[in-house]
């Protein structure tokens, strides 16, 4: 499922840090630059109603909450919702894409359900993949991705290195297609 290219990263993030908005804006700059960027960032919190996610190729924002007592404890992802929100995601990759993010990796891609399609159907396609993973879950990413990944800080920073890592070209510098740093190590 995954090549030794590298194009897949983990943007890994403690409780305390939001990678939400680094993946936003970073998303925001790229498409700014003329970048096709596809996938979503996750809105609002997971314990409670505001669960939604913004698309990023359409900026549609998406409810992904079971409508639910509000009184319930615990995750309310809908998963028809999420499902729903998959494949408006796989019909825009299917129109090319020069980024994949996804917002979260959790225990239903850790099982190989929720989004996990996504990114094997963008690595097959040749295009770069970033998705947030808890630390808590990284260990469990480790193993879906048979440690064919490169696990990033939780800061734009590290984003924008690994881009200028994996990116096949530059369309506002018109900088040309180069190798990914697992190439150069080959």
């Amino acid at each position: 499922m995954f090549d030794a290219h590298c194009e897949l990263a983990a943007l890994v993030y403690e409780k305390h840090q939001d990678p939400d908005a680094v993946l936003r804006d970073f998303a925001a700059d790229l498409i700014a630059r003329g970048h096709r960027v596809v996938g979503m960032v996750q809105a609002g919190q997971c314990a409670d109603s505001s669960l939604s996610a913004i698309l990023l190729h359409s900026c549609e924002k998406l409810l992904l909450a079971q409508d639910i007592d509000p009184a319930a404890q615990g995750c309310r992802l809908d998963l028809a919702r999420l499902q729903n929100a998959g494949m408006r995601i796989a019909d825009a990759l299917a129109r090319g894409a020069d980024l994949v993010i996804i917002n979260r990796f959790g225990k239903r891609e850790r099982d190989g359900k929720g989004l996990s399609y996504l990114i094997e159907r963008a690595l097959d396609a040749g295009i770069p993949v970033v998705i947030a993973v808890g630390q808590d879950h990284f260990a469990d990413w480790i193993k879906f991705a048979g440690g064919m990944s490169v696990k990033l800080g939780c800061d734009r920073g590290a984003l924008d290195t690994w881009w200028r890592t994996v990116s096949t070209a530059d369309i506002q510098t018109g900088i040309g297609p180069h190798p990914t740093v697992c190439e150069l190590l080959k």
